[in-house]
């Protein structure tokens, strides 16, 4: 070992030795005053704790940047084969309810409140071919919108499309409004057979809403043993006792004469039924008023008054169209008296705007209308009751009844204390104040409410659009159109052609060309099109004005604009053959390979030429974009039973 070497660990032994000692009298010399430098003293493998931070913020953007190892080897992995069992595959829940196809969503119920279920169909029809595809919660809005309208076929060709054609999932409302528009247009078979399959290929269970309209549908039809049947089936699938299921039941033998049986459901339910709503009693009154025993009516009533449970507003609501049908207004105002007292949110709410429709609507009806505008604001006496918060239902109800009147001053008052109250008026409140001052010749009174509508964004059908225009263009007011029907067409979907057509023709009428030059330009720019008719008028007006040139160029400046007609594409069969007749559909949701022998008839397609939706406002010869060819499959496979996608290309959509 050379001298350097001894020299270097002797020096080295001598400065630790020291070192040593020295840490060891200075924690000696301050352990009594602070025993955390007994702790070991942990070195920095960086110079600054800034340095250090810096390279934990470097390490956190780059694991954003960089997915994990694992997702990178997760796709390398084979995914399964797709299950074709029709019990792997469920629908959308509510959390797919959110961005692009919650927009779609509010744009097709917008639609359905302005009460345009053509544009609100088409509108989602023609969702299922872009992106966002519809959920089936829009699929089951428009669906229930048209069963509303007692559009029954409808109902079942858009179920057929949605559901079968279209690859989209179902959820048990959508199977229970089938069932309904099978039971109400009288082929209760057909609901029974979709009933059948929820419970054979279903990844779900019928609900009480299921049994509410199979019961009530058997029983319409005179079929009331099988009603009793299903309910039985009800309850032995461990389902509690639906008070909606058992009145239908106890109505049917009301009707039939058996009061001896229908009493016993009464009893049956009462024992099932952990808290009865009393939604019965109302069916015992109302029988027993029809046969002219007000006595045992009034004692029903007096019984359920004894149990003294708070009944939900559904239940009043019941109670008190019975006793005003026949004639029993005291008991009416007193029980409307103690559900007003009775009303304390957020702990209890017995009444809601049907509750005050009902009595204001009495009022009315016995030409009361002073007490009608104090029953509107009537509240409870109790200490803990609270004054009932009316929306917008219970004002529109007031000023429809007030319009009917022609108290439009009254109506205005109650329109300003809705938009006070940070309420928004919706399609219904126009549409009634609308109508009411077309009717008093009230022509600024129409224009105001007209414009409040068309800024608000709702939606103006063309029935009323045109009907509105007309009574302004004959009062002289042809241009304060112009501004309105510009609001409207910056809005989907946009203003049906003859509305323009019927605007343009008076704007000319008066000389005002520039501004009909306006809305034709407006009409090129939204593509709405345009008819023959119009189109020759349109040439041979400018054209006498020396203007000719600027239609013409008009017309030709977009090449995407065609003004020529294309045929329109056949209308949606409604059903005209029965369901056991068409065709089957071999592209079902399911994709099961037994589905041509055990598919029941309502899954079968509903013919080969649908395409168009269903009762689309038709314009004769009006030149639009037309719809795309939905029920037309391509690539059909007899042999395999497969069929290819539609493409999802712009030319198909245009």
């Amino acid at each position: 070992m050379s001298l350097y070497r001894v020299l270097r660990r002797t020096s080295t032994t001598s400065v630790a030795a020291a070192a040593s000692a020295a840490s060891a009298r200075f924690i000696s010399a301050n352990h009594h005053q602070n025993p955390s430098f007994l702790l070991a003293h942990r070195s920095f493998a960086f110079s600054s704790a800034e340095e250090a931070a810096a390279e934990r913020r470097r390490r956190k953007r780059r694991l954003r940047i960089e997915p994990p190892l694992g997702a990178l080897r997760r796709d390398n992995v084979p995914r399964p084969p797709p299950s074709d069992d029709p019990r792997s595959r469920l629908p959308d829940s509510t959390s797919a309810l959110v961005g692009p196809r919650l927009n779609l969503h509010n744009r097709v119920q917008s639609l359905i409140r302005a009460g345009d279920l053509d544009s609100a169909s088409a509108v989602a029809r023609h969702s299922v071919f872009s992106h966002p595809r519809p959920t089936v919660f829009t699929c089951n809005a428009i669906i229930a919108a048209m069963y509303r309208a007692r559009r029954y076929a409808d109902t079942k060709s858009l179920f057929q499309y949605f559901f079968n054609q279209s690859n989209i999932i179902p959820n048990v409302v959508s199977y229970n409004n089938l069932i309904v528009a099978h039971c109400e247009s009288g082929e209760v078979d057909e609901g029974i057979k979709v009933y059948h399959y929820i419970i054979e290929n279903a990844p779900f269970s019928p609900s009480y809403v299921t049994y509410r309209h199979l019961t009530k549908g058997l029983i319409d039809s005179g079929r009331i043993s099988e009603a009793v049947d299903f309910l039985r089936e009800m309850l032995n699938k461990g389902h509690g006792a639906d008070s909606l299921v058992f009145n239908n039941l106890i109505l049917g033998f009301l009707e039939l004469g058996n009061l001896e049986k229908a009493n016993e459901l009464f009893d049956e339910l009462k024992e099932r039924c952990s808290v009865y709503d009393g939604t019965v009693n109302a069916t015992f009154m109302d029988w027993f008023f029809k046969q002219g025993r007000d006595r045992e009516a009034m004692d029903s009533y007096k019984d359920l008054l004894e149990r003294k449970f708070r009944m939900v507003p559904v239940t009043s609501n019941a109670l008190l169209e019975v006793l005003l049908k026949h004639g029993k207004q005291k008991e009416a105002w007193n029980l409307f008296d103690a559900m007003l007292d009775d009303h304390t949110p957020p702990v209890f709410q017995a009444v809601n705007s049907d509750t005050f429709n009902i009595m204001v609507n009495e009022c009315f009806k016995s030409g009361k209308v002073s007490e009608a505008l104090a029953t509107f604001k009537k509240a409870g006496k109790s200490v803990k009751s609270k004054p009932f918060a009316m929306d917008v239902a219970g004002f529109n109800n007031m000023i429809t009844r007030l319009c009917e009147l022609e108290m439009m001053k009254d109506a205005e008052k109650y329109y300003m204390e809705l938009c006070g109250k940070s309420l928004n008026p919706d399609v219904t409140t126009y549409r009634t104040m609308i109508d009411a001052y077309v009717k008093v010749d009230n022509v600024e009174g129409v224009l105001e409410k007209f414009t409040k509508m068309v800024e608000a964004g709702l939606r103006v059908i063309p029935t009323y659009a045109n009907k509105w225009f007309d009574f302004l263009i004959n009062k002289g007011k042809a241009m304060e159109c112009v501004p309105i029907l510009t609001k409207m067409g910056e809005r989907e979907p946009r203003p049906d052609v003859m509305t323009y057509d019927i605007v343009v023709r008076a704007l000319c009428k008066d000389t005002n060309h520039d501004a009909g030059i306006y809305l034709l330009n407006e009409m090129v720019k939204y593509g709405v099109g345009v008819t023959p008719a119009f189109r020759m008028y349109l040439l041979e007006e400018f054209g006498n004005h020396g203007r000719r040139g600027e239609i013409e160029s008009l017309f030709t400046k977009n090449p995407g604009y065609h003004v020529n007609p294309r045929p329109r594409p056949s209308p949606m069969p409604r059903q005209s053959l029965p369901a056991h007749q068409m065709p089957p559909n071999q592209h079902s949701w399911q994709n099961q390979a037994t589905y041509q022998a055990s598919q029941p008839n309502f899954m079968e397609q509903q013919g080969r030429q649908m395409t168009s939706p269903p009762n689309v406002m038709e314009q004769q010869g009006i030149q639009t974009r037309s719809l795309p060819n939905f029920m037309e499959w391509q690539g059909r496979e007899e042999n395999s039973g497969t069929m290819l996608r539609v493409s999802n290309t712009p030319n198909e959509l245009a």
